[in-house]
């Protein structure tokens, strides 16, 4: 199998602050990797730094063999390392339409580009049903997908998705879930930020457990959802 990502030792820091204390881990391609933890564990600092948004303190970050530290966030997109942040950051002015074209920015290839469009409206049809309207009039879990939709338009050979559940109702983060699923099995390697331990351990292929910027534990997804520290500190059970 291949590595397609691998940090190591990465340190990041606000100011002062080190928000991300020396981590190491890696992504093999068509895996779902998953990082959970609570609130300020340093999951989304990671994404962020992989995608370019933020420098790291210290480390090595090498992404399909090729070292990304230093280099600008637009050129990891072309690499084919896409990011859907947290809280979504759609174009609220723009159609469902324009946002998907915005995805594909770096492509000049015109009718592949379609092609992916509606790709984009197979995996979640009520975009497409929706195609003309403004994106800022999209409930919560469409702007999710459309969030989805959009950075899957670069080609990436790795989605990052950070906390796609975020703030969603219980049908439609299964939803989100189910799509997930059907990307992996696709062929799509994902690496996922989610407070949804039990969501995200179920589905992916391995896990590591973030705390106060370290990772405190790592295993296979279905090892980490029977780990019993794990049930007790993330699942709510005792």
């Amino acid at each position: 199998m291949t590595t397609l990502l691998e940090v190591e030792d990465l340190k990041v820091a606000y100011g002062k602050i080190e928000a991300v204390k020396g981590i190491t881990f890696s992504v093999q391609a068509g895996q779902v990797v998953t990082l959970i933890g609570t609130n300020g564990a340093g999951k989304t600092t990671t994404l962020r730094t992989l995608s370019g948004l933020l420098k790291p303190l210290a480390g090595k970050i090498m992404f399909d063999g090729q070292p990304l530290n230093g280099v600008p966030a637009h050129k990891i997109v072309a690499l084919g390392l896409a990011h859907s942040p947290e809280g979504r950051h759609i174009f609220p002015r723009l159609t469902i339409t324009e946002n998907l074209q915005l995805g594909a920015y770096l492509r000049d290839d015109k009718a592949d580009i379609q092609k992916d469009i509606q790709r984009a409206y197979d995996l979640f049809p009520i975009l497409g049903e929706r195609r003309k309207q403004a994106a800022g009039t999209l409930s919560g879990g469409e702007q999710q997908m459309l969030a989805m939709g959009r950075a899957l338009m670069s080609r990436p050979k790795l989605l990052m998705l950070d906390e796609p559940s975020m703030g969603l109702s219980p049908i439609m983060m299964q939803k989100i879930m189910h799509t997930i699923t059907e990307l992996k099995s696709q062929g799509t390697t994902i690496l996922l930020v989610e407070q949804n331990a039990q969501a995200a351990l179920s589905l992916a292929d391995h896990g590591h457990v973030m705390e106060v910027g370290n990772i405190v534990l790592s295993g296979t997804g279905q090892d980490l959802l029977h780990d019993e520290s794990v049930r007790k500190a993330y699942l709510g059970e005792d």
